[in-house]
């Protein structure tokens, strides 16, 4: 599954025409985006983690997030043919899961959140554990993208090292994507984990991480793909060169 036997993408533009006629277009860059990153015919599992702590309540209130989640859907069903994706909301701890599809998308990740309640405080290194959960349950093997939102850094920066050092021996890419203020401080974190040092803390570079600003919605959506996908091709090789992926 891991590799490319044609440049097919998982599920075809007719199929998005038929059961989400709204996402043609950001389907559509993503498969540009794909191309131009040499991954085309490439199949994988996306995951998406959502930060619900308190600072995050405009991204939710202005459609940032909803919007955010279909263009994680977009790119997915190039990648992964069961036109779902695994999403993950988190605070101080995991405030709850669902599964964003291809033929039930329009407000769902405002209806969710709506329906979690209290936002809390910051901590990845539980979401990730709910990822990492999923993914060893779904017994699957193959390569996984998993986006990762968040608008600072955790509570628990040393959980959150661990996790993702620990995590490096299973077939996960780790993108991180910033909201808000891009000088913020708290950022320098998502820039540590990006960088953390192979093999001295981990057996390959799995994490990457990029900046959407404070209004993510104006970001161009080819560039936001291009900087999703940045970083996992080089990921790819590298697993499979150390047998992370078989």
């Amino acid at each position: 599954m891991t590799e490319a036997h044609d440049a097919a993408p998982a599920i075809n533009l007719t199929k998005v025409r038929a059961q989400a006629p709204d996402l043609v277009s950001l389907y559509k860059t993503a498969g540009a985006s794909l191309h131009a990153h040499g991954l085309e015919g490439v199949r994988a599992a996306v995951y998406l983690v959502l930060d619900r702590s308190g600072s995050m309540r405009p991204y939710y209130k202005d459609g940032t997030m909803q919007y955010f989640g279909e263009q994680v859907l977009s790119l997915s069903v190039h990648l992964d043919d069961d036109g779902t994706v695994p999403v993950v909301f988190f605070s101080t701890d995991v405030d709850g899961s669902a599964e964003l599809c291809l033929g039930n998308y329009p407000g769902r990740i405002d209806k969710w959140h709506e329906n979690l309640g209290h936002m809390g405080r910051t901590n990845y290194h539980w979401a990730m554990d709910e990822v990492i959960d999923h993914y060893l349950g779904s017994g699957s093997t193959e390569p996984a993208l998993v986006i990762f939102q968040t608008d600072g850094g955790p509570t628990s920066k040393a959980a959150a090292e661990r996790y993702l050092c620990k995590a490096a021996r299973l077939p996960l890419f780790w993108q991180f994507v910033g909201f808000g203020d891009p000088d913020d401080k708290e950022f320098a974190f998502l820039h540590r984990l990006d960088t953390l040092a192979v093999p001295a803390c981990r057996i390959v570079d799995n994490a990457g991480f990029f900046h959407a600003g404070r209004d993510p919605r104006t970001v161009d959506t080819g560039l936001l793909y291009d900087q999703l996908l940045q970083e996992f091709p080089q990921w790819l090789t590298a697993a499979r060169t150390a047998e992370v992926i078989t």
